[in-house]
Parts: structure tokens; sequence; C-alpha cells
């Protein structure tokens, strides 16, 4: 059963509460689909800007991405009350092929790309997104489903970078019902994508699981605790992180080449050590961001080199590549180098 507060509406004063962190920027894009969540961020940050004497210039997006024959509709529908509000609106398109498998994530990149590439060209300093806490729980279950680390389920932060610009999230701390109370009230009708429910997708089958949760005491409000919690946890480790490379960099004195004195390594706690080898491997490596479980392969990897080496089965020596970074140790020494690049096949050759 829902609370009470999960049915009030979104006023004009917590509007400027919610907004007051970027009153200074000279743009912001709003990223509007035509949803409940988006449309409510549009309305009150239009609300927002009147209250200012001086506000920043307001740039709502729509990102049609050629799925749905409803969706160029639903587009003009924003134009519409955009204009309204006085707010500029952009329609952009997702071109091209569309893959097969792995649709939603494509056509979230190909969405934050868009926004980001808008934001660039007016001049914006970031994109608003209408994420509420509902989503934010969605992403601790997803997360975890998938066996992320402390930092995924971390889950979504207020602010984070992404393509050049700034994520904001100004909705995390509120349920859609607010939203959805608040549009009601503005009498402002939203669309409703069939995507969101359509159980071919990972994310719409998890939300089919929130009231079961929710009946155990896993609702949302308990999984954005989680997810609040995990990221203070996370910052702290970040911060141990931080001090363990400047306590590596300190012993290395005029040693050469990229990596960690191998036994001053060792000494350090596993999660900081993988934290380490994600960092190094990333800044080397030219093939995008490791994955958790293959940084965490290769510890185990480098572990038992390190074993058979203080066995006395011979000296401890491993090489591996991973995301375009090759990882050795020599000399009681490890390198995380930037791998050669890999050489593209002749064709008819094998």
């Amino acid at each position: 059963m829902p609370r009470p507060e999960e049915s009030l509406i979104v006023s004009a004063a917590e509007a400027r509460h919610l907004f007051a962190d970027w009153k200074g920027a000279p743009a912001l894009v709003l990223a509007v689909s035509g949803g409940p969540d988006s449309l409510a961020l549009m309305w009150l940050a239009a609300r927002w800007r009147r209250s200012l004497k001086r506000g920043p210039r307001l740039v709502a997006v729509t990102v049609d991405h050629g799925l749905r024959k409803e969706a160029a509709r639903e587009a003009r529908d924003v134009k519409q009350l955009a204009n309204a509000l006085d707010v500029e609106h952009r329609t952009l398109r997702w071109r091209g092929e569309k893959p097969k498998t792995g649709l939603p994530s494509a056509a979230r990149d190909a969405r934050y790309r868009l926004l980001a590439r808008a934001a660039l060209g007016c001049g914006a300093t970031h994109v608003f997104t209408a994420h509420t806490r509902d989503d934010q729980a969605e992403t601790v279950i997803m997360r975890l489903s998938r066996g992320s680390g402390i930092a995924g389920l971390a889950a979504m932060a207020r602010q984070t970078e992404r393509d050049g610009v700034v994520l904001a999230r100004p909705f995390l701390d509120l349920p859609k019902s607010r939203l959805v109370a608040t549009l009601n009230k503005a009498g402002i009708a939203f669309a409703d994508d069939p995507t969101n429910h359509d159980p071919r997708f990972t994310r719409p089958r998890l939300r089919a699981l929130m009231p079961v949760l929710a009946a155990e005491g896993a609702d949302a409000r308990g999984l954005v605790r989680l997810a609040a919690r995990l990221a203070r946890a996370n910052a702290a480790l970040d911060v141990m992180t931080d001090g363990a490379e400047r306590y590596l960099a300190s012993i290395d004195g005029a040693s050469s080449g990229a990596g960690f004195d191998l036994a001053a390594f060792d000494a350090l706690s596993d999660e900081i050590r993988v934290r380490l080898l994600m960092r190094a491997i990333n800044r080397a490596g030219h093939e995008g961001p490791a994955e958790l479980g293959k940084v965490e392969a290769l510890l185990q990897a480098m572990d038992q080199a390190g074993a058979k080496g203080k066995s006395g089965a011979g000296r401890t020596r491993l090489k591996q590549t991973l995301a375009g970074a090759v990882i050795s140790i020599q000399n009681s020494r490890i390198y995380i180098v930037p791998a050669p690049p890999r050489r593209r096949r002749m064709a008819g050759l094998p």
C-alpha cells in the first residue's frame, strides 16, 4: 500500500530546492521523452526558472530511437508543451542500423551520446534526466542480479560525468508516483511507452518483481537506502585506494616503468589490490573499461604465480592482456603497459 506522501504533488517551493544547485548554470538540457517522469522534469524546471530573476537557458531534447511509430507523435506533443512553457525544444533521431541483440543498452548509449552532443552544441553544462527513486531501486536489483561489485551496487549518483557533460538526476529521492500526481494536478497528459512493460527486456521483468520484493521488506525506499550506504562505502574505499597508490609510488623511488612493487602490492587487502589493478589497466589500456570479474580473475592468477615462486617452483612470472593493456610480473615488479594494436587480418587469410 503506497505511503501517503507518495501521492503528494511536487510544489514550486520543493522544485526550487531540487534544482537549486544548478541555478548558476548558463544552459541546461532536459531529456524529455514524453513519459510522466520526464514531462514532470520539464514542467517543474520551467516553473523553477520562472521563479529566478535570471535563470539558465532550458533546452528540452527528445530522442526518437526509430523503434516505435508512436515516437514521432510523442516528440511533437513534447514540443507543443515545451512551447507553452517557453522552453526550447529539439528532436534528435538515432539513425542507422539497430542491433539485433542488446537493443536496450545500445539505445541508451545512443540516447546519451545524442543528448551530450546537443548539450555541447548549445553551451549547456548539464543534461538533466528524470530518474526517480523507483528507477534507482530497479537499478540496484538489476546490478545485483548481474553480480556487480560495491561500485555498481551504489547505483546512480546525483551527478556523473559522461561524454564531456555532467548528467544530473534531481529526482533520485522522489517516488515516481509524486511526479504522476504533479502532472495529474496540472492536467498534463503523458505517454506510456509499451517497451517499459515488455517482458523481452530485463528491466521490465525485474520491475514486475518489485511488488513481491516490497512485500518481503525490500521496497524501493530500502533498496535506495542500501545504494546510498554502498556509495558511502565505495567512496571510502576509493580514498583508501588513493592512499595505496601514493604509498606504492613513494617506495618506488627511481624505479622505472609503470606498475607496482610486487611485495608491497601483495601486502595490501584484496579489494584495494583489485581497485589498483582496475585503475592501472584503465589508464594503460585502449579497449574500454576493464570488467570487474576479469580483473578479479587476473588477481587470482597473479596470486597463484606468486605462490609458485614462494614455494621454490620457479620465479614469479606472469603475462596477460586485458582491456588493451599488458600485465606482467618480472623481477619482483608488476608492469602494466599499453598492449600493441591488434593486427587486422588480411582478406582471404585465416
